[in-house]
């Protein structure tokens, strides 16, 4: 009997989803509970686990798009020998070689047959050596020429292969990536979108935070960073200008009594963002455990959609890459988010002397229709005062 595999629905306002990464491969056999493939939607990643046991025959492929309902594959469970982990070794290649008749088009799975679009592959010079002819993605990675000599350029560390001839490649956008696409320009059609700039002496926080992350790292068993600083900050901050923690809706203003801060994080697929839930609650110990726990779940593509639901305000930090000054863009339907840059030694003068110090430029990008210039300004001297006097934020260790 055959069993289907359906798209899940993964939320209320989805419709579809796409296939991130095949984890079994066409014609393997599969136990029930065994993990099939993870699909994408433009919000988190879920996986798809085998209800059934049976030989699996994939009829969607990577990067394909799908109705949620709609069938991605069979679980054929009268097979035999499907109830191990393999199935029975196929017969000699020599007895499975057929030939198609003239005009007939060669049989081949959905994987071979999305490959020989892609690459260009004239099926009908192949001959298959699978059952009853059909063509496998072995026979088109066979009919293929030598690997082509390549050249090389060099982008800082890494080199980047480049043909003899350079063309196009043309790839679906993923889900996600198409999300972020939308909400971008969501954000500057909607939004009036300006932003303010100041700078922080880094010094006093990289002095707190040396002093302390290795008993702070034995002791509660995560890393004491610098975004629990400015998470911690800006909570403060918030609380002095409220404005820049609430929302439009239509003609009315949203405040809201509470902080749940959105810690943009990158990732392979694309930058996402998860929520630290009630963060005017918590201390250093929980923030830094929240965020450590967040981040891996991004790096794995485990986030769900709670954890990226909601969201007053956002902190995105591209100085891990470097970055010297930047306007980030608002995440709808919020009305700041503040960017960190990277640390970097400048003269500047202290109290009438020149000297070098580790210095941040901060920008807070706003919604000009809700949040004026004063209260901007505001903010940010206000959290550029509290990271420059780190003991204002209530540390739990030595300043």
């Amino acid at each position: 009997m055959k069993h289907h595999v359906v798209a899940p629905s993964v939320g209320e306002s989805i419709t579809e989803v796409s296939i991130l990464k095949w984890l079994k491969k066409d014609g393997q056999s599969v136990k029930s509970g065994d993990l099939l493939l993870e699909i994408e939607s433009d919000k988190a990643t879920v996986e798809i686990v085998a209800e059934f046991s049976g030989a699996l025959q994939v009829i969607k492929t990577d990067g394909e798009r799908i109705p949620v309902g709609e069938t991605i594959a069979w679980i054929d469970d009268s097979i035999p020998g499907t109830t191990g982990i393999t199935l029975p070794p196929p017969p000699p290649a020599a007895l499975q070689v057929s030939t198609p008749l003239p005009g007939e088009l060669p049989t081949m799975g959905p994987a071979a047959r999305k490959m020989a679009t892609e690459q260009g592959i004239d099926i009908h010079t192949i001959q298959g050596t699978g059952k009853g002819g059909r063509i496998t993605q072995g026979d088109l990675l066979s009919s293929k020429p030598s690997t082509p000599i390549t050249k090389t350029i060099t982008q800082g560390t890494a080199t980047l292969p480049f043909s003899p001839r350079e063309g196009n490649r043309r790839v679906p956008m993923s889900h996600l990536r198409t999300r972020i696409a939308e909400r971008l320009v969501q954000a500057q059609h909607t939004a009036a979108i300006l932003t303010t700039f100041n700078e922080v002496d880094m010094g006093s926080i990289m002095a707190v935070r040396s002093k302390n992350k290795d008993t702070f790292k034995a002791k509660h068993g995560v890393a004491l960073s610098f975004m629990s600083f400015f998470a911690k900050g800006c909570v403060e901050a918030l609380k002095v200008i409220p404005e820049v923690n609430a929302s439009i809706d239509g003609r009315d203003l949203v405040y809201h009594d509470y902080c749940d801060i959105g810690i943009a994080v990158g990732t392979e697929r694309g930058l996402v963002v998860p929520i630290v839930r009630n963060a005017h609650q918590m201390g250093f110990v929980e923030m830094e455990k929240k965020m450590a726990e967040l981040a891996v779940k991004a790096r794995d593509g485990k986030l769900s959609i709670s954890d990226m639901s909601g969201g007053t305000f956002t902190i995105s930090n591209g100085g891990v890459y470097g970055s010297l000054l930047s306007t980030p863009i608002l995440t709808p339907p919020q009305s700041g988010i503040l960017g960190m840059h990277k640390i970097q030694e400048r003269p500047v003068a202290i109290q009438g002397k020149v000297e070098i110090r580790p210095m941040m430029y901060l920008a807070l990008s706003y919604d000009h229709r809700l949040i004026d210039g004063k209260g901007a300004v505001t903010f940010l001297v206000t959290l550029k005062d509290l990271l420059e006097n780190p003991e204002k934020l209530g540390l739990e260790f030595e300043p």
